[in-house]
């Protein structure tokens, strides 16, 4: 039976769009899916700023009576004005194990894309670099963690055979946490603490750690802009990223450094992997999901990074060991026996390198592509 595509158009095709990676076959063994709530939040324009200055479509491939596939085509004006661009995104690509479906539908946003003036279309890219990245291309038998794809390992191959080629690479680190692994960086941290023009603040409960939240992520802005797609926060959606993940932050996992005005300087956000949490909840924090998802948090002995940040100019000043010793320790004291980098650009020769002489070994790697379309 032939492939056909359609658009999503009104509310009810919408949730199924939504709804449909939870329903798909040939999906991966260790398949981790995202909570539904996130993904509605993701289409909603009154929640998400960033629909307002992107053009967006979606379309769903139909066997018959039923949904094989799903995709995403998104222009985002106020990156390519910024970059002289003329750059369209395919995002939320999903499927059967089928050439002839990815084909159709990444064919049809080539065809969106340039009837909007664009000539070239790179993905899985969403709005921004917050969304899940690229497409996994190695380390398929480690879970993914929050915030990053989690594809089936036939997906690329299909990609590629529909005349994409490499625009971008991320890898994710391994991280062993050995005992006695953090006095490593303690003479480092010591040295580039001493004189008192820096200090590390001490935040043991949520309360004062609320305060930090949005001076922290202007620091995220001002660091932030060579990554790709990086789009700036506004302060309402700093203020909407705190109320998000508040729940799930540990005081004790959050490192923060800041200079004699109380500005922050550098800064690193872990948490206890709820990956096993998220497979159990399937998609619904509620009733029960939230309860699977602290009580993976709870057992896990992984650690992931989510979020870190060292002011430019201090970029060469030892301050990646402050924030490595004091993790670590945490991490040793509480028995992890090992921490997830998340995404780092491969192009990123500074981050990686930082990564690696922290012991970290690339398991995982994602993969943005592109297409030319004149």
């Amino acid at each position: 039976m032939s492939v056909e595509v359609r658009e999503v158009i009104g509310k009810g095709a919408l949730a199924r769009f939504i709804r449909l990676p939870l329903e798909l076959p040939d999906r991966r063994p260790n398949f981790v899916p995202p909570l539904l709530a996130d993904e509605r939040e993701l289409h909603d324009p009154q929640r998400n700023p960033a629909l307002a200055t992107c053009t967006v479509a979606r379309w769903m491939a139909w066997r018959g009576t039923t949904a094989v596939g799903r995709v995403m085509g998104i222009v985002p004006h106020t990156w390519n004005e910024r970059t002289g661009e003329r750059s369209a995104r395919f995002f939320a690509l999903d499927s059967i194990n089928d050439g002839e479906v990815v084909r159709s539908l990444l064919d049809q946003v080539a065809v969106w894309a340039r009837g909007q003036g664009m000539d070239r279309l790179i993905g899985p890219f969403g709005f921004s670099d917050r969304d899940p990245q690229g497409v996994q291309i190695e380390g398929f038998t480690h879970l993914p963690v929050v915030a990053t794809p989690t594809g089936p390992e036939w997906l690329p191959p299909l990609v590629e055979a529909c005349g994409f080629r490499p625009f971008e690479d991320m890898v994710s680190y391994r991280m062993e946490v050995r005992p006695g692994m953090a006095r490593r960086f303690t003479a480092v941290a010591e040295r580039c603490l001493r004189g008192g023009k820096l200090r590390v603040v001490h935040i043991r409960t949520k309360r004062q750690l609320r305060p930090w939240v949005v001076p922290v992520l202007r620091l995220v802005n001002a660091t932030y802009g060579e990554l790709l797609g990086f789009t700036p926060m506004s302060e309402a959606e700093m203020q909407a990223l705190a109320d998000k993940y508040m729940f799930i932050l540990d005081p004790e996992l959050v490192v923060l450094v800041v200079d004699g005005q109380d500005a922050p300087v550098a800064f690193v956000v872990a948490a206890p992997d709820m990956s096993e949490g998220l497979q159990r909840a399937r998609g619904h924090l509620f009733p029960i999901g939230w309860w699977y998802i602290l009580r993976a948090m709870r057992r896990a002995d992984q650690l992931d990074l989510l979020l870190g940040a060292v002011r430019t100019d201090l970029q060469a000043h030892g301050l990646t060991a402050v924030l490595g010793q004091r993790l670590l320790s945490v991490a040793e004291q509480r028995g992890y026996t090992h921490l997830d980098s998340h995404l780092v650009m491969v192009r990123n020769r500074k981050m990686c390198a930082q990564m690696e002489r922290l012991g970290g070994v690339v398991w995982k790697r994602y993969r943005v592509y592109q297409r030319e379309l004149n």
